[in-house]
Parts: structure tokens; sequence; C-alpha cells
């Protein structure tokens, strides 16, 4: 099984610069994680550049060993009931030194072992943020929780401004076993439920604040149909999702799952147009670099020119 070769239309900003240097430095004195670095985002020289990043509480391992991803895989440790105040400093820091900062996205490490405490993390560091910066917009994106309603509860009862989780693939290829280029087989999401991820997406639009838009992600690539990727817009659109990401998966090492196909630009807008047009997602952000939390801020204000047209 060889390597496909990246096409040139996927092409990613180098890391560098005085932001992105100050950045580093800043999560690092702070004992914080970015999902930027842990799952080596292609986007973490753009992103960072602009003094944006996507913090990533409840530690650096994760209890899943989803195959597509490349945060490391483990028994979590102790949760830390300090790191909402951390972030928050984080965040004071980053409005210090860059006052454009609008929107910060929180997300996490899967911790099946202690889902309502990490859900009671996530709740205390929006908390902790508004504290310190109550004009900032939160997007949080959260774990499935095993399908607990009442962990979910604990994050949506800080009041997030937008409330994200990622469906990730189609039904059918959660469990699939594919081989990759080291022998192993893996599957993109063998310890999450299909349906968890609903739920948690419709019971957040049901109990959230009125205001709170909630979101969700697609990666293709990893061997989904087209017809498949349609069907599971339309899931989204029936829980109501505002606002859903279709990236392209980039296999992070030999060790997971491999690139079936590189998308073309053009496949991405025509999914974009054909799920807005005639699924009635009002906001789809769909390309071969787009990531959940890419361009998060410039998402919410797109959504809100689509509404007025």
């Amino acid at each position: 099984m060889r390597n496909r070769a990246k096409p040139s239309w996927i092409k990613a900003k180098l890391p560098g610069g005085k932001n992105y240097t100050h950045l580093r430095g800043l999560t690092k004195s702070l004992h914080l994680n970015t999902v930027c670095e842990e799952a080596r985002c292609p986007n973490i020289g753009e992103c960072w550049g602009a003094g944006t990043l996507t913090f990533m509480i409840l530690g650096d391992t994760c209890t899943r060993s989803c195959g597509f991803c490349h945060v490391k895989t483990g028994r979590g440790g102790e949760i830390d009931w300090e790191e909402p105040d951390r972030v928050a400093e984080a965040v004071n820091k980053l409005t210090e030194n860059n006052a454009q900062i609008k929107h910060i996205v929180i997300t996490s490490v899967n911790r099946d072992d202690q889902n309502y405490e990490s859900a009671s993390i996530f709740g205390e560091t929006i908390r902790k943020i508004r504290q310190g910066n109550p004009a900032i917009k939160i997007e949080v994106l959260i774990p499935d929780f095993k399908g607990e309603t009442g962990a979910l509860e604990e994050v949506l009862d800080a009041g997030p401004d937008v409330l994200n989780h990622n469906i990730e693939t189609v039904p059918r290829l959660y469990r699939l076993q594919q081989l990759t280029q080291s022998g192993k087989k893996r599957s993109v999401r063998p310890q999450a439920n299909y349906d968890w991820s609903l739920k948690v997406l419709s019971e957040s639009k049901q109990y959230g604040n009125s205001d709170m838009l909630t979101k969700s992600g697609i990666m293709v690539g990893l061997g989904e149909e087209t017809d498949e990727v349609l069907e599971t817009l339309k899931d989204l659109k029936d829980v109501g999702c505002d606002i859903v990401t279709i990236g392209q998966y980039l296999q992070p090492t030999v060790d997971h799952l491999p690139v079936s196909k590189f998308y073309h630009p053009l496949e991405f807008e025509s999914l974009k147009s054909y799920g807005e047009k005639f699924i009635g997602i009002p906001h789809i952000e769909a390309g071969p670099l787009v990531r959940s939390s890419y361009n998060a801020e410039k998402q919410v204000m797109k959504l809100g020119e689509n509404s007025l047209t």
C-alpha cells in the first residue's frame, strides 16, 4: 500500500513569525495543550500567525483510538481543576496582545473514564473566560460524553455561543476495519456511536440557549461514497445544525488510516452548494484544508450573512 501524493491544491502556510512564536511560548509557559499542535493541524501557521488558536483541555491523552487522529491514546490522568483558570489567564494575555480576538475555541480529548467531570471542566472554563472577557464569543468542540445527557447539560448551563460536536464520517465507516500502511487494522471511530453524536447535537439545540448555534464537521477521503455524505448532511440538518464543516482527511502517519481519495476544490464547492440549497443547512464551510475550528469566527459571520440573503 503506497502513500497517495498530495495534489497541488493542498498547501498550508509554514508555521513561523512573531505571533506564532509568542503563542507557542504562551501555551508552554501556562502548561496548556492546543489541538493545533497535538492533532498536527495543517492550518497552524495561518491561525497562529493571525493570533488565534484552539485550546485543548483535559490533558493530551485520549481514551479513544480513532484511526484518523494523531492525538495519543491511553489512560487519562487526574482531572486538573485549576485548568479553567489557566485557560482564562491565557485568553487574557491573548487579548492584551491582540485586540482583534473575538472568538475562542475550546476542545478536549475524550475522557470516557470521567465524562461528567470533563463536562464540568468545560463549563467552568467557559465561566472563567467570561469573567475576564465578557465580549468574547466562546465555541466549544465537545466529545459525545457517551450520550450522557447530564454531562451535556453541565456544558450547556454555562452558555457557550457555539456548541460544536463532530460527526466525523458516515455511519458505515465508524467501526469498519481498514488496513493501514504499517499493517495495522483500524477503524475511524471504533469507540463512538453515530446515534450518540446525533443525540448530542439534537439535545444541544433543544436545551441550549435560544441564541446558541450548533455545529458539526465531516472529513472526506476515508472511504465514503458521495450519497453517504449527503445522507449524513441530511441527518445533521434534521437535528438542527446551523453550521457544518467539510474538509479533506490527511493521514498523520503510516499507522493511521490511508487516504482513499483527494477531493478536488470543485467537489467541495458542489457539496457546499447542494448541502445549503437542497438539504437546507444554513451554512457549510467546505474545502481541502477546512477544519472544525478553522476560521471559526468567520463561519459564524458568514452564517449571519446567509440568513440576511
